[in-house]
């Protein structure tokens, strides 16, 4: 998960203030990471009653940013606040302790105070997995998304290109999404194949609701045929979701990194999914450092 090992001490001091997490879950049990209502599973559910139980009283979980559900994160960040103090082994292994198997707590720190999951963060990253065989997948099934038509991996690349930098993602926003502006700076994308395995891999300052699996639906249909290397430059110019195709499934989409400011201390990501890190070069699994920063907006009150 991280670029350098984090060992587990009991010689420091976590608590009295906010504590941040890094973790990971498998999405394919979980309706997305926000609290949902009574019986309706989410990550933001089972993490929470988890710290609780650690912590000694309710804690408030904030998210780097929330996944929809079925979708996986390697690395995800949270923050709460706490007057408990515990060291860094009793949060992670006691939290785990009440976790259930799909989700895995790897590291805890304390946050300074202007520190926020969300606000703070200067870009994420997400790799999108496509299994592009005749046959769909078994052990894989719920890990990978799949398309059983033929994908030109250079074509989906070569088009793909036309989204890097600062544009209105409106083609590319669910119609649902609340965001203020469909403005978004897309720092890199990059679309690779690795035996019958297609990986698109991008990092945005932020995304809108939906908009790497939508950017990926309309990859696919690119890299199949169905539209021209054009299509996607042109769709992102009509600033209408309309246009812009299916949404793909939400199976193959993994959070893999979230970056900070240095100075805030949050151990930094080699981005997975596990099974998908040998298929790169160590380098292209090294956090990718943002050239387009957006002003800090001012932390909202908690």
């Amino acid at each position: 998960m991280f670029l350098e090992a984090q060992q587990l001490t009991t010689d420091n001091a976590i608590g009295d203030g906010r504590v941040v997490l890094a973790f990971e879950y498998d999405g394919r049990g979980f309706h997305g990471w926000q609290m949902q209502k009574s019986g309706v599973r989410s990550v933001e559910g089972e993490l929470s009653k988890a710290v609780a139980k650690v912590a000694n009283h309710p804690v408030d979980l904030v998210c780097a940013g929330r996944t929809d559900a079925g979708v996986h994160a390697s690395y995800q960040i949270v923050h709460f606040e706490t007057p408990s103090i515990r060291n860094l082994r009793s949060w992670v292994m006691g939290i785990n302790t009440a976790l259930p198997d799909d989700i895995s707590v790897h590291w805890a720190g304390q946050g300074a105070e202007d520190f926020h999951a969300r606000f703070s963060a200067v870009y994420r990253r997400y790799r999108y997995v496509i299994y592009n065989h005749a046959v769909r997948p078994g052990i894989l099934r719920g890990q990978v998304s799949w398309t059983f038509r033929p994908l030109d991996e250079v074509r989906m690349h070569e088009a793909a290109q036309a989204l890097v930098g600062e544009h209105d993602f409106s083609s590319f926003r669910a119609a649902g999404c609340q965001s203020r502006t469909p403005v978004r700076f897309l720092e890199r994308i990059s679309v690779t194949r690795k035996g019958d395995f297609v990986v698109i891999d991008v990092q945005a300052n932020a995304f809108l609701h939906h908009m790497v699996r939508n950017i990926a639906g309309a990859l696919m249909a690119v890299g199949n045929g169905k539209e021209s290397l054009d299509w996607i430059a042109a769709i992102l110019n009509e600033r209408d979701r309309t246009v812009a195709g299916v949404t793909a499934p939400p199976d193959g989409l993994y959070l893999v990194d979230v970056g900070y400011p240095a100075g805030y201390g949050i151990p930094r990501a080699e981005c997975g999914p596990g099974f998908v890190r040998p298929w790169f070069q160590r380098d292209d699994n090294h956090p990718i450092e943002p050239t387009h920063i957006h002003p800090k907006k001012p932390m909202p009150k908690l």
